[in-house]
């Protein structure tokens, strides 16, 4: 619907109070010129004093994100190996430091590094994800969001010679920035690609890093919603580009390039969240397009304490769309439970699987245009495709001496058994480690696998209803049948918070991400704990060493597509 003066308004929860740990920018005010002034002060530490766990978090999500990326690099994956060699390109202007890109010394123009640092990290789809929601606040927007951006306050700190510290501070900045407008503002619902959010916390966070003025940070701002909106035409057909990937990437660039003509004094559009034909009053309409009126929301941005939306980001334990997680942590619970569906190398035992889950999940990775993937792209953004890998990757397992489950709480889902092929005993880690979905899972031949190819086949997957729906965005909530051959019926029950899910709390994250760690670190080095080691301490790096991060060798494989 285009909006008319006769558009009725949005409504929206009342305007919360500021805390002493919140900042609020509310709907009647210039909030891009607030997000450049809170910017500042958190960057300058005016304001701001994170709790440690936030730190901790924010440094795991960090190392995550870094090993995705150079893992893409090494094994020579389409976009990253184009954007890196297109950074290498355009070095640093004279007597400038500039910014690196994994795996090299050389100093590059800030937005090429981080363009293609950004492409890297996001290539598997591995790395961290969030979905937009603040009960507390009446935020529940539930847009999609991704780690993907920590490329920029690198590079920031590399181009202004600041310390780890510092760029640690501007991770959890634009992933507040990013956060809190993914819980009051649903991209997705008017086919606008997520990234935008995080262009918007991109252009805050490096222009507070390399010195731009709230006036400057808001002209920026101003020109990414009004010059560079990506749709999410990037993510529709059969098979996927390298635009899906490299989509973070590319607004990000033009999100740095928009700081730097800030600084250099081009002016533009000011006071865009407010403005009458910018994305967020032109599809919510507060009041007449012709007349002024408030932003359709209010932005709540936490500065200290725990509250940081950082903390409910989840983590990705392997190469899934985060939207089949449940269905993961279920169908590793049933064949646990159940080991007798394992036992004829073929899959023979298993008659059917059933999975039920929610909206978007049943209309982004159920779409059958994505039952026949051919490309990694579209196999890991296949329901069908990632759970029949997961179950061929079982009977492998289980047909090559698996040991047998041991029974421990499963975390999210009460307490169940899990598969334990050979680790250790008692251990929750033991199935997600065993059967950890990798990029040799997505390989050609991979997805072209018979065996694989005929469980998807016993695959059906159907929307739940508002049952479902209404449990969503605060968990992902997902259930699973699995008929045996015998007509017995093994059922999961609902599952809400998997391992991985910020709401999980009886997972041993820690030991299923450092099984993650290595065995993309392996990818990338024959030294894989050196380079873990490399990214971690992030809060304890000097600025030379956060010069020198990037300055190591990378190994290359044969590639996977």
């Amino acid at each position: 619907m285009t909006p008319t003066a006769t558009t009725p308004a949005v409504t929206k929860p009342p305007t919360p109070a500021p805390t002493d740990e919140t900042v609020v920018l509310p709907a009647d005010s210039n909030q891009a010129l607030g997000l450049g002034e809170f910017a500042v002060r958190f960057m300058s530490g005016e304001i701001g004093r994170p709790d440690d766990a936030v730190l901790d978090r924010t440094e795991l999500f960090f190392v995550d994100a870094c090993l995705c990326g150079v893992s893409a690099l090494a094994l020579r994956t389409n976009a990253p190996t184009v954007l890196r060699a297109e950074a290498l390109d355009y070095p640093a202007l004279t007597g400038g430091p500039g910014a690196t890109v994994f795996g090299s010394a050389q100093p590059c123009r800030a937005e090429k590094a981080i363009l293609a640092n950004c492409a890297a990290v996001r290539e598997w789809d591995s790395n961290g994800t969030n979905f937009g929601y603040e009960p507390a606040l009446g935020h529940t927007a539930g847009e999609f969001g991704h780690n993907d951006f920590y490329a920029v306050p690198i590079a920031a700190a590399q181009v202004m010679g600041l310390t780890g510290a510092d760029a640690l501070r501007g991770m959890i900045l634009l992933d507040e920035i990013r956060g809190r407008l993914a819980s009051v503002f649903s991209l997705k619902t008017y086919k606008i690609d997520h990234v935008v959010h995080g262009a918007i916390a991109s252009a805050a966070t490096y222009g507070a890093m390399t010195g731009a003025t709230p006036e400057e940070i808001e002209s920026a701002i101003g020109m990414v919603v009004a010059h560079y909106i990506p749709f999410r035409a990037i993510r529709a057909g059969k098979q996927l580009s390298d635009s899906k990937g490299a989509s973070a990437a590319i607004s990000t660039e033009v999100a740095i390039l928009a700081v730097e003509r800030a600084k250099r004094g081009f002016v533009g559009p000011r006071d865009v969240f407010r403005n009458p034909e910018a994305i967020f009053r032109l599809f919510e309409p507060t009041g007449p397009i012709d007349r002024p009126a408030p932003c359709p929301f209010d932005l709540v941005l936490a500065h200290s304490g725990a509250g940081f939306m950082v903390m409910g980001m989840h983590f990705k334990l392997g190469l899934y769309e985060h939207q089949s997680a449940g269905a993961i942590q279920a169908v590793l619970d049933l064949l646990a439970a159940n080991p007798s569906l394992l036992d004829d190398p073929a899959g023979a035992n298993i008659e059917k699987i059933e999975i039920v889950a929610y909206q978007p999940a049943f209309g982004i990775i159920g779409d059958p245009a994505k039952k026949n993937p051919t490309t990694r792209q579209s196999a890991d953004h296949s329901m069908a495709y990632i759970i029949a890998t997961l179950v061929r990757k079982a009977l492998d397992k289980k047909n090559a001496g698996g040991t047998g489950v041991s029974p421990v709480d499963a975390g999210g889902t009460g307490v169940s058994p899990v598969l334990d092929f050979g680790e250790a005993s008692d251990s929750h880690a033991a199935a997600w480690k065993a059967l950890m979905l990798e990029p040799a899972d997505y390989s050609k031949d991979a997805i072209a696998d018979p065996r694989t190819r005929a469980i998807m086949d016993k695959i059906e997957f159907r929307h739940g209803g508002p049952e479902y729906d209404r449990r969503y965005p605060d968990g992902i909530p997902t259930s699973v049948v699995i008929t045996d051959a015998a007509g017995a019926s093994h059922d999961s029950g609902l599952v809400m918070y998997p391992a991985g899910h910020a709401r999980n709390t009886s997972a041993p994250l820690d030991d299923i991400l450092a099984h993650k760690f290595r065995l993309l670190g392996a990818l990338a080095s024959d030294d894989p704990d050196a380079l873990i080691s490399r990214f971690s301490g992030l809060r304890d790096k000097t600025a030379d060493e956060i010069a020198r991060m990037n300055d190591f060798g990378l190994t290359l494989r044969d590639p996977v597509d």
